[in-house]
């Protein structure tokens, strides 16, 4: 059996991994931290985990117990991962950080987003971004994964097609995207609350957001030069779930989109380019380690529209985050990830 901790169980992600680990034929979660439910079992704080793991406490981070480990999840905010990742993998254990620490090449760029200076930048250059699709053979030699976060992966996988067969302008893409309430995290935030976001869409960040330059940075390297994104996410009044409309302009002739998304996709076991005219729902990815696409070109004219759907706590994370272990461990890709999206 393989030997995970997970560091900052406590918030959606953390919980998901539990969740999805529950079932993996091939772990064993050894550890759980969780620095003010320290003491705390996880089946008192999650009952739905009741059975599962009735014999885990969460407890204080703790690199020594850690390190005992073969991988260690980070399920924690930005700028955690980075004063423990060095040391846990100078000790041989592998790091999978769900939070947006290593996602970034650049370490200036990381702390104009975040707020900070970078803490463990001297990691940067061993961090894999962990988007499977795109990453496969170097995620199996990986130390150090960085998951990519939930609106890049909806949008890059709904683009990555086009830009690798360079068919669309790079300079003006658009991408209008829809996300859950989990997407927030945890914590107790008023705009979070029922009575603030049900019944009620807005828009955010639309001058700016944390996912822009990991989404840029990705399309870029798929389009091999710089891509021109807009990039404008929403709050709907949903628990989870990313709808990401993306819009585009052709500029050589595709032939046929459909069987474009088909070939690139083939034998992805997580992407599931759906039937022509189709319009992809976030409840059929709900609970399900997988992006639906739908592929449209109105009035056969220029402009090329993708649709993308993923839950954003599974295939926008804990779910990525799986298959990122098992690519690395050499495991079957789908080993704890089988399960069908959860409907209605």
């Amino acid at each position: 059996m393989i030997k995970v901790g997970i560091v900052g169980g406590t918030g959606y992600t953390g919980v998901e991994l539990l969740r999805l680990l529950a079932c993996h034929p091939h772990v064993s979660v050894e550890a759980i931290t969780s620095r003010s439910e320290a003491g705390t079992a996880v089946s008192e704080l999650y009952p739905n985990l009741r059975g599962h793991y009735d014999e885990l406490t969460f407890s204080d981070p703790d690199a020594e117990r850690l390190s005992h480990c073969d991988a260690v999840f980070f399920a924690t905010p930005h700028g955690v991962a980075h004063a423990l990742a060095g040391e846990l993998l100078d000790k041989g254990t592998r790091v999978i950080d769900l939070s947006a620490d290593f996602r970034l090449r650049d370490s200036d760029e990381w702390a104009h987003w975040y707020g900070q200076p970078h803490g463990a930048p001297e990691l940067l250059g061993e961090a894999i971004y962990g988007l499977p699709e795109v990453s496969r053979e170097r995620i199996r030699q990986a130390r150090l994964i960085a998951v990519p976060g939930c609106y890049p992966t909806a949008v890059q996988l709904g683009l990555l097609p086009l830009l690798e067969a360079g068919v669309i302008d790079t300079e003006r893409v658009i991408a209008d995207c829809k996300s859950g309430v989990t997407g927030a995290g945890r914590g107790a935030k008023v705009p979070s609350l029922l009575a603030e976001a049900s019944e009620s869409m807005k828009a955010y960040g639309a001058s700016g957001h944390r996912h822009l330059p990991e989404i840029r940075q990705g399309l870029s390297d798929a389009a091999g030069v710089p891509v021109g994104l807009t990039f404008v996410p929403h709050l709907t009044p949903m628990i989870r779930g990313i709808h990401a409309t993306l819009y585009a302009r052709l500029i050589a002739d595709p032939g046929d989109l459909q069987a474009l998304f088909e070939r690139r996709f083939a034998g992805e076991p997580f992407v599931d380019v759906m039937p022509p005219g189709s319009h992809p729902e976030t409840r059929s990815v709900k609970g399900a380690n997988v992006c639906r696409l739908a592929i449209h070109r109105p009035g056969d004219g220029d402009t090329v529209v993708v649709l993308s759907v993923i839950d954003n706590l599974v295939k926008g994370a804990s779910g990525q985050a799986v298959h990122n272990l098992n690519l690395m461990f050499g495991l079957d890709e789908q080993a704890g990830l089988e399960a069908p999206a959860i409907m209605p």
